[in-house]
């Protein structure tokens, strides 16, 4: 650094030599070469200290709050660095949440589905059952009916044939007479009427 300043006054000094002393019969003190030796004197202490000051004291304070900042900058990329890399996978389970929720639901509706088609095929089931026993059981009495209508038959037969007979004649006749008329009159229809 100091090599460069010595040549910058080299330089300088070259250049302006013409100028200065020109200048110096005009009337300028500060270009007297009779006070360069103090003029150079209080320029390079002046120069040195401002050199000494900013070297020393103000360069390490900017260096030191560029390498702060650096840092920050960098802890700031790999906060969020990490921040990002969280937030995927946050994603990734929130998605697999999801899906498995997705998945519960499918399920948990194909067995509601399943249950009900059950519940309904066994009260199908149930109910079939009852409507054959009822209907067994009215076949049942139906056959009872037939069975027993006969004989019913015959004896209303007898009484109401005795009743109008009584009421024509005026007289009573033996009911074992009208009994067997009936009974005689009921085999040769039996089969006309009641299948058998």
């Amino acid at each position: 650094m100091s090599k460069k300043i010595l040549f910058q006054l080299i330089f300088f000094c070259f250049f302006f030599t013409k100028e200065i002393f020109a200048a110096e019969s005009g009337g300028m003190p500060q270009l007297n070469p009779e006070f360069w030796v103090s003029q150079i004197f209080w320029l390079t202490l002046t120069f040195s200290i401002l050199y000494v000051v900013l070297s020393r004291m103000i360069l390490p304070k900017i260096s030191s709050n560029l390498e702060l900042r650096k840092s920050q900058i960098q802890e700031n990329i790999l906060a969020a660095e990490k921040q990002r890399e969280d937030s995927e996978i946050k994603l990734k389970e929130y998605e697999n949440i999801i899906s498995k929720s997705k998945l519960n639901a499918k399920n948990i509706l194909k067995e509601t589905r399943d249950k009900t088609l059950k519940d309904i095929n066994l009260k199908r089931e149930n109910l079939e059952k009852q409507i054959d026993l009822e209907i067994s059981k009215a076949e049942n009495e139906i056959i009872t009916l037939k069975k027993t209508a006969p004989e019913k038959i015959n004896k209303i037969a007898i009484q109401t044939s005795s009743e109008i007979l009584k009421n024509l004649i005026g007289a009573e006749i033996n009911s074992s007479s009208i009994s067997a008329i009936v009974d005689d009159l009921s085999k040769k229809n039996k089969n006309k009427y009641y299948g058998n």
